[in-house]
């Protein structure tokens, strides 16, 4: 193993992502990182926010000096072996530099008190010493828990005297609220009219409110994590208040995805070039099988996949900021869309667009389902399709399967939607656009949501997780298992069956009516699809084992299904899931060690498994 020169390229990954970190330092000022949704205040330098970047960028720049000092006078090729390790190495440390500008900044994950309505309960975050447990229930009286209840409803902003009177219930609610303030585990999470004065603006400081919750390590490397792999999970319950999530910190969170979309890797070949390393580097990163999607000259098809990429994410960002999104959001929105991510600036997702005067949410919708679908497209397929060649991407059965699960799956969705009437208050063309743009968004594995999919009927929901696991196209930037895999599956398992009553028969592989050269893939294919189900079993295990009871409130009858879907959603790099991960919930009440397990999950989907899984193999490491 060549570790002179692993140091070296993972210095420049550092001196990177170190660059992108200053980009996002610009959003700090209120002149340029302003909300479509004029509502939301953004009327002060984020301070907060440019000193995490700043410092952020500082030690990312710091750690790439030391590993390229490491790294000095490096030589010698770069082989498959140190190809892989790049990759996952690249991986884990980009994770652990984009998670700084979430501690650094003091971002706010969510509320420190749940107030749980039917059981009339109440939950504190724990110590943060309680590693397995990330809630503990305390005892209130009723009066108490009028008062609580009326605070959680504004838990950032807060209630004035007399507004927290009026929804509690209560004249005394001010004495009430003062005696929670003595208690030993909620006293610490409730601010009285006066407290943080200095860390709050003028609408809030006078208030009784809840304290949030600040990123920890392991919120941080998630966010971190699902940003880079394109995921789109999150841990933050309120995107829209600056002063919990400053708009830098937004802008860098859309920069993850950004740069995760085609792969750092990607970056690496365009501008090294790496020679002929560059092959194994390119194929170790982008996903799923190939099929003449690389050239004989490597570095010209990494600039050809940044060339597109780049160039669709800037005429997606045009597009949208001409329908009436502001600079800051169409830029953000436009990362996220191309990468396939899903980060939104605002709680509703793409959904919030369709509320507000100042913009055409319909359009919007459509415009945004038309670039994912491109995003979930072979990239070489759409380069032959600008240049002149378009009947070589209708031609690929790779991209016609791709598009007939997307219509068949629309179309099963609408019916049943009717059919169960659960949409009856909504036209049939809004249940259609609903059911198309959700599907584009699961299969492409972008996670943007327009609409609360979890009250739909039981098929609906069971067909949206089954579409998690199909994935883009191979060479594109969606995640998941990849279109072609599935075509692959279906003719081996065609080939295999007639063997087994006809076994003098020699059936080769085909695809698109010509023979597979590589058929090691008649067994690497099956082998695949069955790491993925043991990952996703070990994944749900531990969830059901280690999760305890209390994250999903008093009532835990749910677990067994939101374990599954949050495991799926992860390991697939959808991001949201059902039910506790639904499309309007987040990962941010799970515990630490689930947050670590999707971390992997999610690593382990993006990279696809093997680049992973061989860093914890002894041998791989020692030289031979």
């Amino acid at each position: 193993m060549n570790v002179k020169l692993l140091f070296r390229l993972l210095g420049i990954l550092s001196l990177l992502i170190g660059a992108f970190m200053l980009f996002s330092l610009f959003w700090a000022n209120p002149q340029f990182g302003q909300h479509t949704d004029l509502s939301i205040d953004h009327d002060r330098f984020e301070t907060e926010g440019f000193q995490g970047l700043l410092y952020s960028t500082l030690i990312s720049v710091s750690v790439g000096l030391l590993f390229l000092w490491i790294g000095r006078g490096s030589s010698g090729r770069l082989f498959r072996k140190e190809a892989m390790a790049v990759v996952g190495l690249s991986w884990v440390l980009a994770t652990l530099l984009g998670a700084l500008p979430f501690i650094l900044s003091g971002t706010s994950r969510a509320p420190a008190i749940r107030v749980f309505d039917e059981s009339r309960q109440v939950m504190v975050v724990a110590d943060r010493w309680r590693f397995w447990d990330s809630w503990q229930t305390v005892e209130v009286t009723d009066d108490q828990f009028d008062v609580l209840a009326a605070v959680a409803q504004r838990p950032a902003r807060g209630l004035s005297e007399w507004r927290l009177e009026g929804l509690s219930g209560h004249a005394d609610a001010a004495q009430i609220f003062e005696q929670l303030c003595q208690q030993p585990i909620l006293g610490e999470w409730l601010l009285l009219p006066g407290e943080s004065e200095e860390l709050a603006p003028a609408d809030r400081a006078s208030h009784f409110r809840i304290d949030w919750v600040p990123m920890g390590i392991v919120d941080s490397m998630f966010e971190s994590q699902s940003g880079f792999s394109t995921t789109g999970a999150t841990v933050l319950s309120d995107l829209e208040d600056p002063y919990l999530v400053p708009h830098c910190i937004l802008f860098w969170r859309a920069s993850t995805q950004f740069l995760g979309g085609l792969g750092i890797i990607v970056l690496f070949v365009v501008i090294l070039g790496q020679g002929s390393a560059g092959k194994a580097l390119m194929r170790t990163e982008v996903p799923g099988p190939t099929q003449d999607n690389f050239s004989s000259r490597i570095q010209h098809s990494a600039w050809l996949f940044t060339g597109m990429y780049v160039g669709l994410n800037a005429i997606l960002a045009i597009i949208l900021y001409l329908m009436g999104m502001s600079f800051f959001d169409a830029i953000c929105h436009s990362f996220t869309t191309m990468a396939t991510g899903g980060f939104s600036t605002y709680n509703a997702s793409l959904g919030h667009f369709e509320g507000l005067a100042a913009t055409h949410g319909g359009a919007i919708e459509t415009t945004v389902m038309i670039f994912m679908i491109l995003a979930g497209t072979n990239f070489t397929l759409l380069a032959l399709f600008v240049v002149g060649q378009p009947w070589k991407l209708f031609a690929d059965i790779e991209f016609r399967t791709y598009l007939s699960i997307l219509l068949f799956a629309t179309t099963a969705i609408v019916l049943f939607g009717v059919w169960h009437a659960d949409r009856e208050a909504e036209s049939l063309m809004s249940v259609i656009r609903d059911a198309a743009f959700q599907v584009v968004s699961i299969v492409t594995t972008t996670g943007f949501i327009t609409a609360d999919f979890d009250q739909w009927d039981e098929f609906s929901r069971g067909l949206l997780l089954v579409l998690m696991f199909v994935g883009g196209c191979a060479g594109s930037t969606g995640g998941g298992l990849k279109v072609i895999r599935h075509i692959l599956l279906v003719k081996i398992l065609g080939i295999e069956v007639e063997h087994s009553f006809h076994p003098k028969v020699i059936r080769h592989l085909r695809l698109g009516g010509k023979p597979v050269e590589d058929q090691g893939l008649r067994q690497s294919i099956p082998i695949y699809f069955c790491l993925v189900m043991v990952l996703f079993m070990a994944g749900f295990l531990f969830i059901l084992t280690v999760e305890p009871d209390n994250t999903w409130g008093p009532v835990s009858d749910n677990k067994l299904i939101d374990s599954a879907s949050s495991v799926v959603s992860t390991l697939n790099n959808v991001g949201p899931g059902l039910g506790a991960v639904g499309a309007t919930q987040n990962y941010g009440h799970f515990s630490d060690p689930s947050k670590m397990m999707f971390i992997l999950m999610m690593m382990l989907g993006r990279l696809e498994i093997f680049p992973v899984l061989v860093l914890f193999r002894l041998s791989f490491w020692r030289d031979q």
